[in-house]
């Protein structure tokens, strides 16, 4: 069990940037292992889901002022939260939405890090109707780091929130260790993203081949038995479809599975 203290220390040494020099990960201090351990299960996700689940996981345990973790997805019908450590954050997320106004929704819309934050919700300027509505919520500071950039200094498609019930609970260690968690979920989503879109390509390419061997058999039956060329055996494929109200496919299928008792 890791204690407080060593906690305290190491984020120290992660702020301060310095380390032992030590190459075993059994002397690393509990962030390190925390990073390592997270690294590990983000390799083996194979969802989008699973990814974020595994980020928000970690920002509640690695952040120590972390209350409330939760995640934001921008896209063209307006922002959700997909994750979220406990309701309340997703609560609170939704009234930035609908306000259009706070550090979940600026995080998505700044280039560079996108990195925006309050420390007093009760007393916050840049965000007033937000920062009045999240304190009597129960909020008293927030972090947002902008995630999943479309390339250079372009706004974000999503960010990582992170809540503390206390004003000045995000301090500026917590802030460097939010960046290194955002950048393990980027990189994460994007190789999720390429897998998904890769997988989907060959599965669209299988139902493409299969589509054309289907109809080329029937097409040859109705060839074989008419004496007719290949289109004409096309356009009767075609006029069954339309009469039938049926796809294609669906119509050269059956004929072909069916072609003994036609």
């Amino acid at each position: 069990m890791t204690t407080e203290q060593e906690w305290a220390e190491d984020r120290k040494r992660f702020a301060a940037g310095g380390s032992d020099g030590s190459a075993d990960l059994a002397d690393a201090g509990p962030l390190a292992r925390e990073f390592v351990d997270l690294a590990a299960k983000l390799v083996g996700e194979a969802s989008v889901h699973g990814v974020l689940q595994r980020v928000v996981e970690a920002a509640r345990s690695a952040v120590q002022g972390a209350d409330l973790v939760s995640v934001t997805l921008r896209a063209p019908g307006g922002f959700h939260t997909p994750v979220e450590t406990d309701p309340l954050a997703t609560e609170l997320d939704e009234v930035q939405y609908r306000l259009d106004e706070g550090p979940c929704v600026e995080a998505t819309r700044m280039a560079g890090l996108g990195m925006t934050y309050c420390s007093d919700l009760g007393d916050c300027p840049e965000f007033p109707r937000f920062g009045r509505a999240a304190v009597g919520m129960g909020v008293g500071s927030i972090l947002a780091v902008g995630m999943f950039p479309h390339g250079g200094d372009a706004p974000r498609m999503g960010a990582l929130n992170i809540y503390s019930h206390e004003v000045g609970g995000l301090d500026e260690q917590d802030r460097e260790i939010a960046l290194v968690l955002a950048a393990h979920a980027s990189t994460a989503l994007a190789a999720t993203l390429a897998c998904t879109a890769a997988d989907l390509e060959a599965a669209q390419l299988r139902e493409a081949l299969n589509t054309r061997d289907i109809i080329g058999q029937a097409k040859g039956i109705l060839m074989e038995r008419r004496k007719i060329s290949a289109d004409e055996a096309f356009d009767l494929l075609r006029s069954a479809s339309q009469s039938l109200n049926m796809k294609l496919t669906k119509v050269a299928q059956t004929f072909v599975e069916r072609r003994a008792d036609i």
